[in-house]
């Protein structure tokens, strides 16, 4: 790929304001040497403005997602973009959400600009389990566990039952809840039909991966390492 289709598709500029950029000399080596259009040089020894490029498509990235934003990149409002670099709204390929947290959802939110990786994620052959903290409005009853293990709870208006999820009590209105799924406002929905309700939530892990090291409104690139851990 040509460097000025590269740096454009990245979200620096239209190719006309990369070429821009290139010959005044503001696109260079690592040495400092001002690079050509046709220049082979590696992703990863060039900067734009003395400073190295966004990374190349391909990415993954986890967001510590903050209660209020919505997981959208048109809606009015708060959006989880607002917390990443401008230009990654507008990189090609698109940067899209895998999977979404609602907007009184916190915690682990992934972005990636891989099709392959993103349906290898929220594939239900995956299994990829989600792990949740929530803070309940009332007492828990005793029954929810068996309830969310048993493999025959039904939400309101749908026909196929849910997966078995594992339930862990913290305390009597704070859980920990593992879903191998992803249905439409999943845990709120479950503790509603148990007769509860879901005042506070958040994701704590996709997979093995956790919010370690990353802030609440926070975010890092991952490496192989770590997106293999989502799988773990």
């Amino acid at each position: 790929m040509r460097l000025v289709k590269l740096i454009a598709n990245l979200g620096y500029g239209s190719r006309k304001e990369v070429s821009q950029a290139l010959r005044h000399g503001w696109i260079t080596d690592r040495e400092g040497n001002k690079l050509k259009a046709d220049a082979k040089t590696p992703h990863e020894d060039i900067l734009f403005d003395d400073e190295p490029l966004d990374p190349a498509p391909g990415m993954v990235l986890l967001l510590n997602k903050p209660v209020g934003y919505t997981c959208s990149i048109k809606d009015t409002g708060r959006l989880v973009y607002d917390l990443l670099p401008d230009r990654f709204r507008v990189r090609k390929p698109v940067l899209s959400t895998i999977g979404r947290l609602d907007k009184e959802t916190s915690g682990a939110l992934l972005f990636t600009d891989d099709g392959t990786f993103l349906h290898q994620v929220i594939s239900p052959k995956s299994e990829v389990p989600k792990i949740y903290e929530a803070v309940l409005d009332r007492p828990l009853k005793g029954d929810e566990a068996t309830l969310f293990a048993s493999g025959e709870m039904l939400l309101e208006g749908e026909t196929k039952p849910l997966k078995p999820a594992e339930l862990e009590v913290l305390d009597e209105k704070r859980v920990r809840l593992t879903l191998h799924e992803g249905r439409y406002h999943q845990v709120r929905r479950m503790f509603a039909a148990a007769g509860n309700h879901v005042n506070e939530l958040s994701r704590t892990h996709v997979g093995a991966l956790g919010l370690e090291g990353v802030a609440e409104g926070e975010w890092r690139l991952l490496d192989e390492a770590a997106k293999a851990r989502i799988f773990d």
